[in-house]
């Protein structure tokens, strides 16, 4: 590759979209952009405050630099699509619902601990979010849900990995990095596996 990858890596709540994004920060030497970083104003208690959309949008392409390159992480569907018409791959990591919510009470606690544990200023905030992260595969969901996502994916002109999100992020990382070798050869809208 003669410049930097741009490479978008999306997936349900603690499918492991961010750990692979940093991996691939550091094995490409580029930024990682999570767009939970902008969609979210700095609030206490955190992730209660959305951004305008259009704010949003401005400052991820601020930081996107194509000469550069980066890795955009997280999910954008209805108010993103700019973000990535310069794309080289997007990357889809599907993992199964016990291991996404397992994650997701380990992050969660070691972020906020006794803040999100029962009595705590967070309780109700932490448990709306399992609840809505659990019902991610469940296609009737009205929030993001794996049928709005194989149906944007489907739509999609970049070429398309979809990889399993329980290997280990070395394998996966490695999957990417092959898909992007590949990625040059390919004609349109394509699945690589």
């Amino acid at each position: 590759m003669s410049q930097k990858p741009r490479v978008y890596l999306t997936g349900a709540s603690c499918s492991g979209v961010s750990t692979l994004g940093g991996a691939l920060s550091q094995r490409f030497n580029v930024p990682q952009i999570d767009v939970d970083d902008y969609y979210w104003m700095p609030t206490d208690p955190p992730f209660s405050a959305k951004r305008p959309p259009e704010e949003r949008v401005r400052l991820i392409q601020d930081r996107q630099d194509t000469r550069a390159g980066w890795v955009l992480t997280g999910s954008f569907i209805g108010w993103g699509d700019a973000l990535i018409q310069d794309v080289d791959l997007i990357v889809f990591l599907h993992t199964p619902t016990h291991m996404r919510l397992q994650r997701l009470d380990q992050r969660e606690a070691a972020r906020h601990g006794p803040r999100i544990l029962p009595g705590g200023d967070m309780y109700e905030a932490h448990m709306a979010f399992r609840d809505w992260a659990s019902r991610y595969d469940d296609p009737g969901f009205s929030g993001r849900n794996i049928a709005q996502h194989q149906n944007w994916l489907s739509k999609q002109s970049a070429p398309v990995l979809r990889l399993n999100g329980e290997r280990k992020t070395e394998d996966l990382a490695r999957q990417v990095e092959g898909g992007l070798m590949g990625h040059y050869d390919l004609d349109g809208p394509q699945t690589v596996r």
